[in-house]
């Protein structure tokens, strides 16, 4: 799989990820279930004229911002942008 860049943008217990392309979005969602305790996420929504996604994680005690920051740093696909979401 080819890296694909991800924004986030912290909004207070909850955080807005951002991600270029659909697939890369679903596949991204997947991995997040299987690496920490990830309960929920609002739906996905596809940003009108663009390739990207976006969906909000809510940070609880077992993943902070911080963690999730970490989180998504370190998967190899990931290329995460510094730009707000």
């Amino acid at each position: 799989m080819n890296a694909f860049r991800v924004w986030i943008r912290p909004l207070g217990s909850n955080c807005r990820v951002r991600v270029d392309g659909t697939s890369n979005a679903q596949w991204l969602l997947n991995r997040l279930g299987h690496s920490f305790v990830f309960k929920t996420a609002d739906p996905m929504n596809e940003e009108e004229g663009s390739s990207c996604c976006t969906f909000r994680v809510a940070y609880n005690s077992q993943m902070s911002r911080r963690g999730l920051e970490r989180l998504l740093a370190a998967i190899p696909e990931v290329k995460l942008m510094t730009d707000p979401a």
